[in-house]
């Protein structure tokens, strides 16, 4: 992977200097947990909070002061701004309570004019017996939960040092027969201290509307007059169900690699989190990337969060290629606690 050329800036001792400032307010943002209120299980649409890329995940999910990649999109729309050859990502996520999670997204470079980018993203609970009061062993039907988000996006550079994104997305949730749908807004910006050093990075995602169920599994019969004999006592009606909020999120974060050895690099990242529906986190991780072969990385997910399962991720990925074609596979694994662990593999391709 090629990316335009940053102008050599201060000292190695500058920029740490400067990273350690910029880790304060991170810092201070992850400690205020005890003002911190949850709000979880109010929003719809928290499939789009599961992390697609398995390189992120093994960092502790914190992507949004990543190097310019396809998959650090997800994180940050401006992630995109200086790539400059055609990139593919497809993820697979063996998600909690074998639900299946998949998801593909492509970065198309337009030269001067910027990066578009595209992603889709589905979750599936596959088939679940119904069961109801009376029937408790099933009724014979069965039905499934399934959500998906189409996005697309666009990332310019706006100098070698700076660039901005955006990404629209609309996602539906569906559950048998009833179904939920809106459009959200991503924003994100990634900011270049120097040439090969500390990244900043910021973004808001999932902003957008409200939305609200519907569907002939919310319909009911009633009798407008139960006092009246004789008028239709099975009149059709709807229950009204009321707007969720989509779960909003900011994030803030740094990157900062640093060479070993010619042909050894360390990489280090941490950012916070602000959910609209849940307490504030800080995630970080580490990388050890031999040449362009062979990576390890480890991270920690959503430090400080109350009540988390989410802890301890680690991962690894190989990466070489031929002349016009690169490719990338990563894996990782994140454990949540009393709910199990879960395992990512993703495929990248560039072109």
């Amino acid at each position: 992977m090629r990316t335009r050329a940053c102008p050599r800036h201060p000292s190695r001792f500058s920029i740490a200097w400067i990273a350690a400032i910029a880790w304060i307010p991170l810092l201070v943002l992850a400690a205020d947990e005890a003002r911190a209120q949850s709000k979880t299980g109010t929003a719809i649409g928290d499939f789009l909070l599961i992390e697609p890329s398995a390189r992120f995940t093994a960092l502790g999910n914190a992507g949004v002061a990543a190097d310019p990649d396809v998959d650090a999109v997800y994180f940050n729309p401006a992630a995109a701004g200086r790539i400059e050859r055609l990139m593919l990502q497809f993820s697979h996520v063996d998600w909690l309570a074998g639900i299946r999670y998949d998801y593909a997204a492509a970065a198309i470079p337009f030269g001067k004019w910027g990066t578009g980018f595209g992603a889709v993203t589905s979750l599936n609970s596959g088939e679940i017996d119904v069961r109801t009061v009376s029937q408790p062993l099933g009724t014979g039907e069965r039905y499934s939960v399934s959500d998906v988000a189409i996005g697309l996006g666009y990332s310019y550079a706006v100098s070698e040092r700076f660039a901005a994104g955006l990404q629209v997305r609309y996602l539906q949730e569906t559950i048998w027969h009833t179904s939920a749908s809106t459009v959200t807004f991503d924003i994100g910006s990634l900011y270049a201290v120097s040439r090969s050093g500390l990244r900043i990075g910021s973004s808001i995602t999932n902003f957008g509307t409200s939305a609200r169920f519907s569907g002939r599994d919310i319909g009911i019969t009633y009798d407008e007059d139960p006092t009246r004999y004789g008028d239709n006592g099975t009149l059709p009606g709807d229950r009204s169900t009321q707007d969720y909020p989509v779960p909003v999120l900011f994030r803030v974060g740094v990157a900062y690699p640093y060479r070993l050895s010619p042909d050894v690099q360390a990489w280090t990242v941490v950012s916070a989190s602000h959910p609209s529906d849940n307490s504030e986190s800080l995630s970080g991780g580490a990388e050890l990337r031999y040449r362009h072969l062979l990576a390890l990385r480890v991270g920690y997910q959503n430090l400080f969060r109350q009540d988390s399962e989410e802890g301890l991720a680690a991962g690894a990925g190989l990466s070489g290629g031929v002349p016009g074609f690169d490719y990338r596979i990563d894996y990782a694994w994140a454990g949540y606690g009393r709910l199990g662990d879960v395992h990512r593999l993703t495929l990248g391709c560039t072109f």
